[in-house]
């Protein structure tokens, strides 16, 4: 990772644990290796057990219903577009 790249994602997460602080709910941050790699293997468990999506690229926002019938809805400005198919006009 770039020394560019490192700053950037430093920017980002104390911007959004400045912003979880302003709604008085305190955040927890890590980039240490062997904690992201446990935060990884538990958002792959996470993941499947998805069993339906809704993307809405327009709005910038994607839901997964799980198969306990629950909701998790997550904003991001890439998520939708990645998941959404392409649109074609050919037949």
């Amino acid at each position: 990772m770039t020394d560019q790249n490192a700053d950037r994602i430093d920017e980002a997460t104390a911007r959004v644990a400045d912003l979880e602080a302003e709604l008085e709910a305190s955040g927890t941050t890590t980039r240490e290796a062997e904690a992201l790699s446990r935060i990884r293997a538990l958002l792959h468990d996470w993941v499947d057990t998805v069993t339906a999506v809704v993307a809405t690229p327009g709005v910038g926002r994607v839901v997964l219903i799980h198969d306990s019938g629950t909701e998790s809805r997550i904003a991001s400005p890439e998520l939708p577009y990645l998941l959404a198919m392409p649109v074609t006009f050919e037949d």
